[in-house]
């Protein structure tokens, strides 16, 4: 249970969930990150200690600097915790379909699967018109 409150804590902040949007594109360096963001490069090391004691990002030495990466997992918690909410603002389940269907194959890309989904529905409106 200690886990799961250490991501709602670290997501909680917006900053951290900024460097989490940011990391998910790329990993970046402290620098790289401290120059996207107001603030100095010690409070960003701050939110980057949080974000790993939630198990959110991990790090490695490249070179002479620390470039970190997200470690998107422990986010589950988040997902499971807010599908018992779906209800609320996602009652026809498509949010959910989606997900479903991406995490059952993680070979297909958002892009594609979005593709496909687009695909199956114009080929139900071409059986339709006829």
């Amino acid at each position: 249970m200690r886990t799961q409150d250490e991501v709602f804590k670290a997501i909680a902040h917006p900053a951290r969930r900024e460097i989490l949007s940011l990391l998910s594109e790329a990993s970046l360096s402290v620098k790289e990150l401290t120059s996207e963001f107001k603030m100095s490069q010690p409070a960003v090391s701050q939110h980057l200690k949080e974000l790993r004691e939630a198990r959110l990002v991990a790090s490695e030495r490249v070179g002479l600097e620390q470039r970190y990466r997200l470690t998107a997992s422990p986010l589950k918690t988040v997902y499971a915790w807010a599908s018992h909410y779906r209800q609320f603002f996602d009652p026809s389940g498509h949010a959910w379909a989606f997900a479903a269907a991406a995490e059952a194959s993680p070979a297909i890309t958002a892009p594609q699967a979005q593709h496909k989904k687009a695909k199956k529905h114009g080929k139900k409106k071409k059986k339709e018109g006829r």
